[in-house]
Order: C-alpha cells, then structure tokens, then sequence
C-alpha cells in the first residue's frame, strides 16, 4: 500500500507531515501509484498554496484565478524538492509559490508592456518604503531614505516609483480629476498643429522668395499675407488685374522649379 500524505501536523504550525510520503515519491519510478502519491501530497499543501494566494487578492486580480496559479506553483514545488537535501517542505515551497504569483502578474497583469527591470524596480521599491514607514512616523520616506535602504541609485527609485503608478492605464474617456463638466482626459490631450506641415515648405521658399525683384515680392506679399484680391492688388499699383495674374503664376511657377531643383541637389 502507498504511504499516504497525512493531515498530521509538525509542532507549533499547521504544515502537514509529508516527509515519509515525499521520500517514498522520490523512490518510486514513473507510473500509476508515484502519480496517486504525488497528487495526495499536492492536496495536502493546497490549503497552504490558498493561504498565500490570499496574501495577493487586493491588488486586481480574481481569487480563483491566484488559487489557480497557487496551485501551480505548488505543484512545481512538489516536483523539484528533494528530501534527500533535509531541508523541510514548506522552506522550499513558499518561495517557489509566491514566486510564481509575482511572476504572474509581472507577466499578466499589466495594461501596457513594462521591462522586467522596471517591474523589479517597482518591487523593492515598495517593499522599501513597507520597510521604512515602520521606523519612520509621520512622513513618508524620502528617495535618498529608500535607494539607501534597498542599495538603489536615485534614479533607480524614481524609476520604480513611477511604475507603482503604471500598474493600470486610465482609459482615455475618464473624466478628469474633480471636473463635472462632461469633458474626458481624452479631451484634454494634444492634437497635431496642422500649421507644422508649413514650417519646411516656408523655410525651403524664403531664400528663393527673398531672391525676387521687389515688386513682385511685394505682390506676393499683398496677396498671400496681406490677403488681398487681385483686383484690389492692380489697383494699388496702378496695373492691370490681368497683368497681376500673370505675376503671381509666373513668381509661384519660379519659385516652385527652383526649390524642387534644390531638393534635389
């Protein structure tokens, strides 16, 4: 008969008393009956595995889901222990558990791809300021408080500071911060200036433009910045409207060839 993980527990905790049956694990070769004794010690550390998933039910995700993850953690814990290195159960697998977990949401939970050396950063960051508030009243810590305490540059820690931030991404149809008037942070986003599609073309031209006889410069100017009609045009300098036309074709037509031939120089 199989050694049976049993719901004895060791002093002073309530981890179950699964040594005999791990070392039996170990024995047995690939098959039925070391898959029965397997699955009997992962029920026995299960309730062990829940406990710590609870430890991460604040922060976003389902508790189904952490047990979920829980459990494989501990299944992997139960695969790679060995008894014969005599260190207990639990030391090994509480690490390997919580692990997971974090690795979890390293890898799951975030709205918008981070690098794994931010989301570390974020970390210790945390656990830091945890640290800290616990021997620091009435203020939270400070950066230079925080790199010291967890060996981290400034830097480093506002790095990590600003990820605890970014866990989230607040969608773009929120409203805004203590506004009722309707408007969302989506309106209060920039949008292109359309007048930067000018700013090349009117550099590439103010040379050329600069180049041209002053009457034909001046009419330009009449009629392009000064807004003014052609009509209102030949009238200012005594010339005909037609004549006017033709200026302003033949200055644009000039101006046109001889900035498309830079460009292509």
């Amino acid at each position: 008969m199989p050694t049976r993980a049993t719901a004895k527990h060791h002093p002073h905790h309530d981890a179950p008393d699964t040594a005999t049956a791990f070392r039996r694990l170990a024995a047995l070769p690939p098959g039925p009956e070391r898959d029965a004794l397997r699955a009997e010690i992962v029920e026995a550390w299960l309730p062990m595995a829940d406990r710590l998933a609870g430890r991460f039910r604040s922060r976003g995700e389902s508790f189904d889901d952490l047990r979920q993850v829980a459990a494989l953690g501990l299944v992997k814990a139960v695969d790679r222990y060995d008894p014969e290195l005599g260190n207990a159960f639990e030391s090994y697998a509480v690490p390997t558990i919580t692990g997971e977990i974090k690795r979890h949401f390293r890898d799951h939970m975030w709205t918008l791809h981070v690098p794994r050396r931010v989301q570390d950063l974020r970390n210790r960051v945390r656990y830091a300021a945890q640290d800290l508030s616990q021997t620091i009243s009435g203020r939270r810590p400070t950066v230079a408080e925080i790199a010291e305490h967890a060996d981290l540059s400034e830097e480093d820690v506002r790095a990590g500071q600003e990820a605890l931030e970014s866990f989230s991404a607040l969608s773009l149809d929120a409203g805004l911060p203590g506004g009722d008037d309707g408007y969302s942070l989506g309106d209060a986003l920039g949008a292109p200036d359309p007048a930067l599609d000018t700013v090349v073309d009117r550099e590439a031209v103010k040379d050329r433009l600069a180049a041209l006889p002053e009457r034909e410069r001046a009419i330009l100017y009449m009629r392009f910045f000064g807004d003014m009609t052609q009509s209102s045009i030949a009238e200012e300098l005594g010339i005909s409207q037609m004549h006017v036309s033709r200026l302003i074709s033949r200055c644009c037509g000039r101006v046109r060839e001889q900035v498309m031939r830079d460009g292509e120089a």
